[in-house]
C-alpha cells in the first residue's frame, strides 16, 4: 500500500506548555477511510488543524499527499477537502450556486466546474433541489451539499468532522452510503471523526484513538474489538456497600467501578461465566437494580483505551450541537 499521509514526531505546544500532540507518527495509506477517535482534549483536532495546516506545529511535520505541511503548505491545501462540523453552506444561495462559488474560489475553470458539479450533485442524489434555496434544505439534504462542497476541488484526500452530526438514524445511515460511494468512485482518502462509534465501525478500513496528544491503539474495528479479548458484564445494585461486594468476585479477568452503584466485570466468555457471576450475586444476597451484557464494540475499545466515554461532552461542545441541531431542519 502507499503512504499518502505519513506524520513524523508532530507535536503542538501551546502557550502554558500544554502538549496538545506529542511525537504523533502515523501512517495513512491511499484510498482508505481513516478514523481517528478520541475524548475531548484528547489532541484529535490539533492534528486535523495541523495535516489541513491551519495551525503549524512546534516541531516535527508530516507529509500529506506527498507536500510537506510546513514547506509547501500552499501545495498541501490544493490535495485536499475538508468538510467541517459546522454548516458552511450560504443559506441565501441555491446548492449549485454554492458549488460554484467554492470552484471560482479554487479557480477551476467553468468548462472543468459545469460538468463536475453535475457528477457530484448525482453521486449524492441532489440533482433535484440542486436550483433550491439552501435555506429550505431538510438536515440531511444540507449535509449531502456539504459534503459535496469539500470535493469540488477534486482533492487527493477529504477531512470528514463529524458528517452526520445532529441527523436521525436513518438519514445518518443513508449518508453512510454516499461516504462509502465517494470513496470508491472517486478513490479519495478519508479522513473520518465521529462521536458515533457505530458510524467509525461501519465505515473506517483503520482507526486509531488518540489521548493526551498520543496514539493508544491503531487496527481495523475488528482488529481493535478483538484486543479486548472478553466480554464485558455490566451490573447495577441498590447500594454502594452492595457494588463493592462484588468487587470480591473471584476467577474474573478485571471489575472496575462503572458508576454510582455499579461495577464492571470482564469475563473471558460471557456465555461461559455469566452463570457464576449471577450465582455470586445469589449468594452474597446482593439486589440488582440493572444487569447487562455486551460484547466488544467500539465503545467498549474506547473506554477501555481512554477510560472515558467518548459521548460525554465538555458544555462547549454541547453548545455547538446544539446550534446546529437548530440549522438541520429535518
Amino acid at each position: 500500500m502507499t503512504d499518502i499521509i505519513t506524520t513524523k514526531n508532530l507535536t503542538k505546544i501551546y502557550q502554558g506548555h500544554i502538549k496538545a500532540v506529542d511525537s504523533l507518527n502515523i501512517t495513512i495509506n491511499e484510498g482508505e477511510i481513516y478514523g481517528l477517535l478520541g475524548p475531548n482534549g484528547a489532541g484529535k483536532t490539533t492534528t486535523i488543524n495541523m495535516l489541513t495546516t491551519r495551525i503549524s506545529p512546534t516541531s516535527g511535520t508530516a507529509i500529506v499527499a506527498g507536500k510537506d505541511i510546513i514547506k509547501d503548505s500552499m501545495g498541501v491545501r490544493k490535495s485536499i477537502g475538508v468538510v467541517p462540523q459546522d454548516l458552511t453552506a450560504d443559506e441565501d444561495l441555491t446548492g449549485r450556486e454554492n458549488l460554484v462559488m467554492v470552484a471560482q474560489f479554487y479557480d477551476v475553470p467553468k468548462s472543468v466546474y459545469e460538468e463536475r458539479i453535475e457528477r457530484l450533485l448525482k453521486l449524492v442524489d441532489m440533482e433535484e433541489p440542486a436550483d433550491r434555496l439552501v435555506r429550505g434544505y431538510s438536515g440531511g439534504m444540507r449535509k449531502r451539499l456539504e459534503l459535496i462542497v469539500g470535493l469540488v476541488n477534486e482533492p487527493k484526500i477529504l477531512f470528514l468532522d463529524e458528517p452526520t452530526l445532529g441527523l436521525d438514524v436513518q438519514t445518518r445511515t443513508q449518508m453512510w452510503s454516499y461516504v462509502r460511494e465517494i470513496q470508491k468512485k472517486l478513490d479519495v482518502t478519508i479522513i473520518l471523526t465521529s462521536h458515533y462509534l457505530e458510524e467509525i465501525d461501519a465505515l473506517a478500513d483503520r482507526v486509531s484513538i488518540i489521548d493526551h496528544g498520543k496514539i493508544l491503539i491503531t487496527g481495523s474495528p475488528q482488529e481493535l474489538k478483538a484486543s479486548l479479548k472478553g466480554d464485558v458484564v455490566t451490573v447495577t445494585f441498590k447500594t454502594q456497600e452492595q457494588a463493592d461486594i462484588m468487587k470480591r468476585i473471584p476467577n474474573v479477568v478485571e471489575v472496575t467501578d462503572s458508576g454510582p452503584n455499579s461495577v464492571r466485570i470482564k469475563l473471558e466468555n460471557a456465555d461461559d461465566s455469566l452463570p457464576d457471576v449471577i450465582n455470586y450475586i445469589s449468594s452474597k444476597e446482593l439486589s440488582t437494580v440493572k444487569l447487562t451484557v455486551q460484547k466488544p464494540s467500539l465503545d467498549e475499545v474506547f473506554l477501555e483505551y481512554t477510560g472515558k466515554d467518548i459521548r460525554a461532552e465538555e458544555p462547549g461542545d454541547a453548545r455547538k450541537t446544539m446550534m446546529n441541531l437548530r440549522r438541520l431542519r429535518k
